[in-house]
């Protein structure tokens, strides 16, 4: 192969390559239509089947939002590859009257079905719940405000509030401070992972998302 042909085939293979990346960059435009974000207190849930044990189920707290994607132009699968939801939480301090704990949790969702009513979800536990209020029940009185980003592509595509302006996470206050002493969990993380299944969006397995 004379040293001609040698740099056309390299010069094929860079417009070629180089074609791919520019497809890949520009990709679709997404766009989100969501709810506003809303909670509420569930019981643990009962399953049949196998040795039954007794037990009183305790309260979990669930906050939900419903979320439709589109995009343009749509992909032959129908489907966003990948949306991520970012959740802030602000809980009643139990150890300082009048202030507030945030909250936070980054949930990565797969193959979610577009121009249809799927639903992000996030979770408090019962044993979170009474290390916050000192009871098994009620977790939601202990909401102040729930708020989320949604991004696809690494773009803010929506957010929301229950109570402030979105955004109010990012604004310094003295009343509200960053804590993790309790993890906000995923569904897939909780009794309900294989409950309503088709209710909400896939959650990327955390194994599997290096």
């Amino acid at each position: 192969m004379n040293a001609l042909l040698q740099k056309l085939l390299s010069l094929t293979a860079f417009a070629v390559i180089s074609s791919m990346s520019i497809g890949s960059a520009l990709g679709q435009a997404a766009k989100v239509t969501a709810a506003k974000p809303e909670f509420d207190d569930l019981p643990s849930p009962q399953f049949s089947g196998g040795k039954q044990k007794g037990f009183k189920p305790k309260d979990w707290l669930e906050i939900e939002t419903k979320i439709n994607v589109a995009m343009s132009p749509e992909p032959k699968s129908k489907t966003c590859d990948r949306m991520t939801v970012k959740w802030y939480i602000a809980i009643k301090d139990p150890e300082k009257s009048g202030s507030m704990l945030l909250l936070t949790r980054d949930i990565e969702h797969v193959n979610v079905p577009l121009s249809e009513d799927v639903f992000g979800s996030v979770y408090l536990s019962p044993a979170s719940i009474k290390r916050l209020t000192g009871q098994d029940r009620a977790g939601k009185g202990a909401v102040e405000a729930v708020g989320y980003e949604i991004l696809i592509n690494g773009e803010k595509v929506a957010e929301d509030s229950t109570r402030f302006k979105p955004g109010w996470w990012n604004a310094p206050s003295d009343k509200i401070s960053r804590s993790d002493a309790v993890p906000l969990l995923s569904k897939s993380e909780t009794p309900f992972a294989h409950m309503w299944w088709d209710r909400y969006a896939e959650v990327l397995d955390p194994r599997t998302s290096q």
